[in-house]
């Protein structure tokens, strides 16, 4: 019992980390912000030993906001990137004997230090801060028919954007990965119904260390933003994959969206109030 409480108080701590850091940037950032919101499909796969030995491989949407703009950190190098992504997929075995349904939340927060490579080319690298939550149904079973996905993480993100034209037409190229390096998760032991852990109150090892030896993940996309008319649009590809093995229990969550939507800049005027922009190609 010791150990759990140990391990719930590091993910308060995560946790507090993120809104210390979300509140530093809120009284800290420039006038000027960038937001962006895209929707995808594409295709999921699901795989996750708890509830079944099989594979299950079905279509996925995904909705994605993004929220970026600079700061005053190190010299006004520094953007801060927020991002809230939901996705949802139904998937089945390849016997199609069964289904799966599963549903996810992740926000993540992340401080990137802009080095500029010449007036078209920026890399861009920092921590973020990744939280996720979410589930797995599986309609065929019946004692232990779904599965929490709950964990989170520190992560090391690097990003380059490119600014090229075609004759006289502006376009931003954009390139972002994601890899986890340390965090922690919450997984029942193999054989431990939920039952047990939260009713009948058995003691185990449910929420543990995660790291590049038992959950290598990586999440990356790509983006290009070009205008049209007084709009900027956003298209791209993204790739999620998540995996974990821990207490003896295999699992993965893989993602590939087409994903498309738009751009649109603000800038701050007083505390929260804001007006929209002439569109034009994003600075970020």
């Amino acid at each position: 019992m010791g150990r759990k409480y140990i391990s719930i108080l590091l993910l308060l701590i995560l946790l507090t980390s993120c809104v210390g850091i979300l509140a530093q940037d809120t009284l800290s950032h420039r006038k000027y912000m960038v937001r962006s919101v895209m929707i995808g499909v594409g295709k999921s796969n699901v795989y996750d030993t708890y509830l079944s030995p099989l594979e299950y491989r079905g279509p996925e949407l995904r909705f994605m906001h993004e929220n970026m703009r600079m700061t005053k950190l190190m010299g006004g190098n520094v953007s801060a990137q927020r991002i809230i992504q939901v996705n949802c997929s139904s998937t089945e075995n390849i016997s199609k004997s069964s289904k799966s349904y599963s549903g996810m939340f992740n926000w993540t927060y992340a401080l990137h230090y802009q080095y500029k490579i010449d007036d078209n080319l920026k890399i861009l690298f920092g921590p973020m801060f990744d939280l996720n939550g979410g589930f797995i149904y599986n309609t065929r079973n019946s004692n232990n028919p779904a599965q929490a996905k709950v964990y989170g993480s520190i992560d090391a993100s690097a990003m380059a954007i490119y600014k090229f034209r075609i004759v006289r037409y502006p376009m931003v190229l954009r390139y972002q990965a994601n890899l986890p390096f340390m965090g922690i998760m919450f997984s029942p032991e193999y054989g431990q119904s939920y039952y047990e852990i939260f009713s009948l109150n058995h003691g185990g090892r449910n929420v543990l260390f995660t790291s590049f030896h038992n959950a290598p993940s990586l999440r990356q996309m790509l983006t290009l933003d070009f205008p049209i008319g007084k709009t900027v649009m956003r298209v791209g590809y993204l790739c999620d994959i998540q995996q974990s093995k821990v207490n003896n229990l295999k699992g993965h969550l893989y993602s590939h969206n087409f994903m498309i939507g738009f751009v649109r800049n603000f800038c701050m005027l007083r505390g929260k109030n804001k007006i929209s922009l002439p569109s034009k190609i994003t600075p970020f």
